[in-house]
C-alpha cells in the first residue's frame, strides 16, 4: 500500500478531498502522517477527527535547512512514498526535494506557467484574464515551476471577485487533485523533459 505524507498551512481542503478519497476507495493509498507548519492550523484538526496521525512541527523562525531536515526526518521515519504538498506556504530546500525525486506533488490555483506564486487569484483578475484555473504539478526546485500533470480551466466572470473566483477555483482542485495521485501511483505516466505523457 502507497504511503502518503501531506504537508499543510491552514484549513487544508485540498487535504480532506485526498482523505475522502483515500477512504472511499479511488485512491489506492493510505494517509500516514499530515505535518503542518503552523500549530493553528485546521486541517490539523479535521485530520484528527478522521483519526489521522497529524502533527505540528512548527516553521517560524527557524531557517529552510534546519525545517527541511526536521520534515524530512518525520517523512522518512513514517516512510513515505509520495508527498502532497495541500496549501503548504513554503519553499522547500534543493537537498528536501532531492529526496523526493519526482515524488512531491503540488496544486496552484492558476494554469501554469501563468500566476506563480502568492495571490494567483488575485493576480489572474488584476490582469484580466478570461479563463483562469488550477494546476497538479510535480514539485522541482523552482516555484511553481515542475512538469504538469493536469489542469483545469475555469472562466473569469465580470462580476468575479478574488473570493468567488477561489471557491470556483477550489472545486476543481478538489477534482483533479486526488485524479493526478491516482495517475502517479499507478506509473501509467512517463516524463520527457518537462512533458508528462499518460500511458
Amino acid at each position: 500500500m502507497n504511503r502518503l505524507g501531506i504537508l499543510i498551512s491552514g484549513r487544508g481542503s485540498n487535504f480532506e478531498a485526498i482523505a475522502d478519497a483515500v477512504a472511499n476507495g479511488s485512491i489506492a493509498a493510505e494517509i500516514v502522517v499530515v505535518i503542518a507548519n503552523r500549530p493553528e492550523a485546521r486541517g490539523l484538526d479535521a485530520a484528527r477527527q478522521r483519526g489521522l496521525n497529524a502533527i505540528s512541527i512548527p516553521s517560524k523562525g527557524l531557517d529552510r535547512e534546519v525545517y527541511d531536515h526536521m520534515l524530512l526526518e518525520e517523512l522518512h521515519k513514517q516512510q513515505v512514498d509520495l508527498v502532497c504538498l495541500a496549501g503548504f506556504m513554503r519553499l522547500l530546500s534543493g537537498s528536501f526535494i532531492r529526496q523526493f525525486p519526482n515524488r512531491i506533488l503540488n496544486i496552484h490555483p492558476s494554469l501554469l506557467p501563468a500566476f506563480p506564486g502568492l495571490d494567483a487569484q488575485h493576480q489572474a483578475l488584476e490582469h484580466g484574464v478570461k479563463i483562469t484555473g488550477c494546476t497538479v504539478h510535480f514539485v522541482d526546485e523552482h516555484l511553481d515551476a515542475g512538469p504538469i500533470l493536469l489542469q483545469a480551466a475555469v472562466p473569469v466572470l465580470d462580476d468575479d471577485t478574488v473570493e468567488s473566483l477561489s471557491a470556483r477555483i477550489l472545486r476543481e482542485e478538489h477534482r483533479i487533485y486526488p485524479e493526478a495521485i491516482r495517475i502517479v501511483l499507478s506509473g501509467r505516466y512517463a516524463t520527457e523533459g518537462r512533458r508528462v505523457i499518460f500511458s
